[in-house]
């Protein structure tokens, strides 16, 4: 099984609002970034199916689904401008920035979509660095 699939065995077996969350912001997101690759990561006895990951010269974002939210955090959130304000949770970190989404609360995409592109961005600057 190739790691899409895995995703979408993630995003099934979540049963709940929380499954149908995590697909629409993984609509976001691939549509936000054509370039970026799905994969899964940390797969571990507490969580053997793995975590969800975009990528795009680096981490983009990770998913995780919560008791009441999914979440979406943003290894270099710190760094991303986000003049909608969606990072709320994870704020005071100086490198990470996370965004919780909850049931009835719908999706700021064009919010989420500039996020992802400033990520992108971001990796794509630290990759000319090195």
């Amino acid at each position: 099984m190739d790691e899409v699939e895995q995703i979408d065995n993630i995003i099934k077996n979540a049963k709940n609002w929380r499954g149908k969350k995590l697909a629409s912001l993984r609509n976001v997101i691939k549509n936000a970034d054509p370039k970026l690759v799905e994969q899964i990561k940390w797969k571990k006895p507490s969580k053997p199916e793995g975590v969800p990951v975009w990528s795009d010269n680096g981490i983009l974002c990770v998913a995780d689904i919560l008791k009441n939210a999914v979440r979406l955090t943003f290894p270099k959130g710190a760094q991303i401008k986000d003049p909608q304000k969606l990072f709320n949770t994870r704020l005071d970190s100086k490198s990470v920035r996370a965004v919780d989404f909850f049931e009835d609360v719908d999706i700021n995409e064009e919010g989420l979509k500039a996020i992802i592109i400033e990520a992108a961005r971001i990796n794509s600057q630290s990759q000319q660095n090195k």
